[in-house]
């Protein structure tokens, strides 16, 4: 009876129905906000983390010496070592590399550049992804190749173009140059490991550095799976097999700046969630005091009448919990609508030399949407406690005789 009593002219005047439909708007854009950050910050972490990995790999092994250049001392090729690490059940690839710094020179400029030696066994499908024209350089069974992949910011600082000659000298002793033609020109957004890296045959790279078919700077090892447990997970498993005189790191260790940055997003995703609820909290509870106040006089009645304050406050209780529930219904569809809208067009920009990707990133969590859901709803709820113990405080007489 009370709930039928209450539920009468539940619209109310229209001064309540205003702030009931501005408490549902509160909660409706209060989880889309919360979706869309959640969705913007987990595809901003990923995106970043996949081109960094892309362009380094998960874990790195290299000569184990205290020299951080690119001119390290080399490590000999260690066939045993690499058919134990292919035989790993979550390594997806293992491809040797080397690398050689040297400065680009043209008529107009000049830039620094390292050289980075790949062979036939590089997993190249991050910079093919990349490539804006040509490709990656072809790998002859007897004879290297004389081709070179450069990023697009080297390509437009010194004025070249796809099938350009260029000239790389290199300080050493005796000082040496080359002259390779250009096969590709990419662009990862990662300024400066693209301003920093180009692309050759290794054995470039190892007749450069006078050294043997078997001599290269490092292994890169590719992982099936990049989070950072399972790479700290491998990098234990590897170093059981790596040669005493050879150093394994993983892609955590050599950018540890960079993935702490990646992890405070989360803290600015907390941040806006309480915020959020706070709105949407603050609003229901405004429109719950107002309900229950326009109500007054019916509560102090339905008293008379033997009604208990526990009957009554489930009422209102419900009532709210109508008002949340339709607003994050409305919220899930405007925010997950909003989500797939961007991520299938991709019609909100960035700037790539700014944030290393060129448009706002979306990636949905079911997780994530359910977290956000429970955590709005029971909040919400949970502070709608208080406007509710009003229900206690009404004296029935002085409400009928108020009327």
């Amino acid at each position: 009876m009370a709930h039928k009593a209450l539920q009468s002219n539940k619209k109310g005047s229209g001064f309540s129905k205003l702030i009931i439909n501005l408490a549902l708007a509160a909660v409706c854009v209060s989880v889309m906000v919360m979706i869309l950050a959640t969705a913007i910050v987990k595809g901003y972490q990923n995106e970043v983390k996949d081109k960094l990995i892309g362009f380094n790999a998960p874990l790195q092994i290299t000569h184990l010496d205290l020299n951080n250049s690119f001119e390290s001392l080399p490590i000999v090729r260690d066939t045993i070592m690499e058919a134990l690490a292919r035989k790993k059940e979550g390594i997806s690839y293992l491809q040797a590399y080397a690398t050689k710094a040297g400065i680009i020179k043209t008529e107009n400029a000049f830039e620094g550049i390292v050289l980075k030696g790949i062979g036939p066994d590089y997993n190249g499908a991050f910079i093919k992804k990349n490539m804006l024209v040509g490709s990656l350089p072809l790998f002859g069974d007897s004879i290297s190749s004389q081709e070179i992949v450069i990023s697009a910011i080297t390509a437009k600082r010194l004025e070249l173009k796809l099938g350009d000659p260029l000239y790389i000298y290199f300080i050493q002793d005796p000082p040496r140059v080359r002259k390779l033609k250009i096969k590709g020109i990419f662009d990862t957004g990662m300024g400066e490991l693209d301003e920093l890296y180009a692309f050759v045959d290794i054995r470039q790279v190892q007749k450069l550095n006078n050294w043997d078919p078997s001599s290269i700077s490092g292994y890169e090892i590719g992982l099936k799976r990049l989070d950072r447990t399972e790479t700290e997970n491998m990098r234990d498993q590897i170093a059981q097999i790596t040669p005493y005189n050879m150093g394994l790191s993983s892609i955590y260790e050599m950018y540890p700046a960079l993935f702490d940055w990646l992890s405070l997003l989360d803290l600015n995703v907390v941040i806006i969630m309480i915020l959020m609820v706070a709105v949407a909290s603050i609003n229901m509870i405004t429109a719950l005091l107002i309900l229950v106040l326009e109500r007054t006089q019916m509560i102090g009645l339905l008293k008379a009448m033997g009604a208990e304050d526990k009957q009554l406050s489930e009422v209102f209780l419900w009532m709210a919990a109508k008002i949340v529930f339709q607003g994050l219904l409305l919220g899930n569809l405007l925010g997950l609508g909003l989500a797939f809208m961007q991520k299938q067009f991709s019609w909100i920009k960035l700037d790539q030399k700014s944030y290393y990707i060129n448009r706002v990133p979306i990636e949905i969590n079911a997780i994530d949407i359910i977290y956000v859901n429970v955590f709005a709803f029971f909040i919400c709820m949970f502070l709608l406690l208080i406007p509710v113990k009003l229900v206690s405080k009404v004296n029935p007489v002085r409400s009928i005789q108020f009327n």
